[in-house]
């Protein structure tokens, strides 16, 4: 873990702390600690009688694990031997309201292996999924998501988590009230062989199904004379979380802007296809350009807040997607993480809803 030297601000410095309710007292079946040394993410929670039920001990400690994650942002649940995707499905049910989400508009490749479960992010092994908020390049997301380990890396494979509000505080104050004032502007150009296709994004194959969607979802959208589809949509680069009342770092422009490609794209076709084809890039709401030191402020925000974990078999996370962005490591072998996400953004996590102080 990378220690934390600078200040937080003040505002959300006073809420984290006013903010703790868990009761500990209530879960007498299981106990509590932390990962590391200090009170630092994630929340360990294990069985402390034998052949607990994890989903039964959710069910019935619903309020428990609800504050525990409104508090600590991640949960890792450990000890439990979650082994396959029916007990995953059911502890995700068992905490969440309103029954599992799509993944919808995804910028990444996923392959839907059960009702509202997915594989995770399929990149290569080799390569670092730097830190984000899931689907935080929309207008709505999932407040609740599930990570679960049926098979750890042999090597490497870390998932890494952050504390979005810290990584706002940690931030240039000018850096971001660029960001703040202007919002996010995610363009993608949808080729075949790069990132994952429209018709998996939008669920349609006909373009008025296509068009449809993207009107529903608020984005821009425009047929290209080769028959391929170009998107716009503008998104907030911060959030204020509806339980907790801080302001969290909440956009992907640091992950989807075109200078992140080269680690991905031979560079012959990236000059091929140029700034204006490139399969996605982000910019300023206003369609200006992000400024590249901009974009490493933030790499170096999320980089100081890291915190990083190896799975165990039968490993469940539990993340808060609002209070805390989630990432991988590289790793060799073979890697099977599931993933389930829950419970849609409300509207009072939108960038209006922000204290008067911090308005731009």
């Amino acid at each position: 873990m990378i220690g934390r030297t600078a200040p937080h601000t003040a505002s959300n410095e006073a809420l984290l702390h006013r903010n703790k309710r868990t009761d500990f007292s209530t879960a007498a079946a299981v106990s509590t600690e932390f990962l590391f040394d200090c009170e630092a993410l994630p929340l360990v929670i294990r069985p402390a009688v034998p052949k607990l039920n994890l989903v039964n001990w959710a069910s019935e400690n619903r309020e428990f694990v609800d504050d525990s994650l409104l508090d600590y942002g991640a949960i890792l649940f450990r000890g439990f031997g979650v082994a396959n995707i029916e007990t995953f499905t059911s502890f995700a049910h068992a905490t969440s309201s309103g029954g599992l989400l799509d993944y919808r508009y995804g910028s990444v490749p996923r392959r839907r292996i059960g009702n509202g479960v997915y594989t995770s992010i399929e990149c290569p092994a080799g390569r670092t999924i730097p830190l984000h908020n899931e689907m935080s390049d929309s207008l709505t997301w999932p407040m609740k998501m599930w990570l679960c380990c049926l098979k750890p890396a042999p090597g490497g494979g870390a998932t890494s988590i952050a504390d979005s509000a810290n990584v706002f505080d940690r931030i240039d104050p000018e850096i971001r009230d660029s960001f703040m004032s202007n919002g996010v502007s995610y363009v993608r150009n949808y080729r075949p062989g790069l990132d994952p296709s429209y018709r998996q994004v939008f669920g349609g194959s006909a373009p008025e199904e296509i068009e449809a969607v993207c009107r529903e979802a608020g984005i821009e959208f425009e047929w290209q004379a080769n028959g391929r589809l170009k998107t716009r949509q503008n998104c907030q680069a911060i959030a204020v979380h509806p339980g907790t009342g801080r302001i969290v770092w909440f956009n992907q422009a640091h992950l989807l802007h075109g200078s992140t490609l080269d680690r991905e794209v031979p560079p012959q076709l990236l000059a091929a296809l140029g700034e204006e084809g490139l399969p996605r890039n982000a910019y300023y709401g206003d369609g200006s350009p992000i400024e590249l030191n901009a974009l490493n402020a933030v790499r170096e925000a999320y980089e100081a807040e890291k915190v990083s974990f190896n799975w165990q078999a039968g490993d469940v996370m539990m993340l808060d997607n609002m209070s805390v962005a989630h990432g991988r490591e590289p790793y060799a072998g073979e890697r099977r993480i599931i993933v389930a996400m829950a419970e849609l953004s409300l509207p009072e996590a939108l960038p209006e809803a922000l204290p008067e102080a911090f308005r731009v």
